[in-house]
């Protein structure tokens, strides 16, 4: 497998005249190989009209594997899916981008629209799948919702109210972050980085900060990395706190929506302490943070973490243990272990369903280098394993949170990059809350940047909802779409 690819580190630069370009045929059977020894895919990046690239993990060797096919022509190249559906989505993303055709793809229709498209399509002309008959009746919801949530439109198709399909169909921002990554000092990005998915800003400004130090050949202080961490475990554990309260106010369990709702205030407003916004806006940038932790401040930290804590386990107990929210959860929107890997689901949800995928441990970067952690996993599946995933991760995070606390070493905040390396790629994975997010940086000759590529944990985890709900009533999709809560932005970049 050496010799067919490139292999590097996460947050490592490697020169991309490094990365062996192969025919259209020993390419896919390499990657095929690959994947039934146990990678799987993290990128497909077109560089051409007749060439692209794939980044894959291997986790047991806490590797990135990277190769490049070239193409007859325009002639396409015979589809990954169908023996590895985990890659239909990023075949679809790779088809709309360059008009690359993954010949064969058994599911082959746009992913975002976007104006830059290689062809114009309208999203009046999606080809949703369909199911006829006598009883089969469909339900359309969006892609205008109720409040703040941002546009999708889910398409079910039902027999009276059991789910026999669901198609989500996203795409309606146009927003262009590759692109606007390209354009201008992209030292000067950390603000576009942050704003990718806002729920997720340290998870993304981390990765995209990651590339560029990468590029860029720096190396950071332990201080440094250690208030990054801190910033993202409070992230993780604020988040799965605001999910439980959603959990539970779907199923009309009061009390707990209420006080997970409360406890999430106190932790974000630790990010504002520090930092000056409540989602850590402005505190990670290149090189390094902006903005310390004191240490006249670290006692009153350390109390109120545990403060949360407690009143944490309390409620979570109570949750729990109630029969009424237990009724509602259990056998409620199962994806098999089986199923998870095979679609290539990531993260926490991923991790519910037995899949014991985690950047920090299989890929570590950062803090995570110097202090190595085991993944939390359910078996389930289901509405209650995605629950019982955010108890245990939040419970994970804490601990890890104090742990930087009682030992933060003295060093420097921030060394600032100013140069990056000509003719060389970085990819920056993080494990942000929902799961495996991935920047990748390239640059040219000239030492500036030629393609960036994001992929945010939704991307892939989007297909996994709609196969949850197959089987279940449509009253339950509310129930089963909170216990992923997946991001539209993330997808719609």
């Amino acid at each position: 497998m050496s010799k067919d690819f490139l292999r590097f580190k996460n947050h490592q630069s490697v020169r991309t005249s490094d990365i062996p370009w192969l025919s259209a045929g020993l390419f896919r059977d390499t990657v095929l190989k690959a994947c039934q020894e146990g990678t799987r895919p993290i990128l497909l990046d077109a560089t051409g009209s007749d060439r692209f690239t794939v980044v894959l993990a291997d986790d047991r060797e806490h590797s990135l594997l990277c190769a490049g096919c070239v193409l007859e022509g325009k002639s396409g190249y015979q589809s990954l899916s169908a023996e590895f559906p985990a890659f239909h989505m990023f075949e679809r993303e790779l088809w709309e981008n360059s008009g690359i055709v993954p010949i064969g793809h058994p599911w082959l229709k746009p992913v975002r629209y976007p104006h830059n498209a290689i062809e114009s399509r309208e999203m009046t002309d999606y080809p949703f799948f369909s199911v006829h008959g006598e009883e089969v009746h469909e339900v359309g919801v969006g892609p205008v919702h109720a409040g703040i949530i941002e546009p999708g439109h889910f398409r079910f198709m039902c027999n009276g109210e059991r789910v026999f399909h669901l198609e989500i169909q996203l795409g309606y921002q146009h927003r262009g972050v590759e692109q606007l990554m390209l354009k201008g000092n992209f030292f000067n990005k950390s603000v576009l980085s942050e704003s990718i998915t806002g729920d997720s800003t340290i998870a993304h400004v981390s990765a995209y900060c990651g590339a560029l130090e990468a590029l860029a050949g720096i190396t950071l202080s332990t201080r440094a990395l250690s208030i990054r961490v801190f910033a993202q475990e409070i992230e993780r554990a604020a988040c799965h706190f605001g999910d439980l309260a959603a959990l539970a106010n779907d199923v009309a369990y009061l009390p707990a929506s209420s006080f997970y709702g409360n406890f999430r205030t106190p932790l974000i407003n630790m990010l504002q302490s520090i930092c000056g916004n409540r989602f850590g806006k402005g505190l990670i940038r290149p090189g390094g943070v902006a903005c310390d932790i004191s240490q006249s401040s670290l006692p009153e930290r350390r109390e109120q973490l545990k403060d949360i804590r407690a009143s944490f386990r309390i409620i979570t107990e109570d949750l729990f243990s109630s029969a009424s929210v237990l009724s509602r959860f259990e056998k409620t929107g199962t994806v098999p272990m089986e199923t998870a890997a095979e679609i290539g689901m990531t993260g926490l949800a991923g991790r519910a369903s037995g899949l014991a995928h985690d950047i920090r441990v299989h890929h570590p970067y950062s803090w995570y280098k110097l202090n190595r952690i085991e993944p939390v996993t359910q078996t389930g599946g289901d509405v209650l394993a995605r629950a019982l995933q955010r108890r245990d991760e939040a419970e994970q995070s804490f601990e890890l949170a104090l742990k930087i606390l009682d030992e933060l070493p003295a060093g420097e905040l921030r060394r600032p990059p100013e140069t990056l390396q000509a003719s060389s790629m970085a990819v920056a994975l993080t494990e942000g809350w929902r799961g495996e997010v991935a920047h990748m940086a390239v640059t040219g000759a000239d030492g500036k940047l030629t393609r960036y590529r994001v992929k945010d944990p939704s991307f892939t985890n989007w297909f996994g909802l709609a196969l949850a709900v197959r089987n279940n009533e449509i009253s339950d999709f509310p129930l089963c779409n909170k216990s992923f809560n997946l991001s539209y932005c993330g997808n719609d970049l």
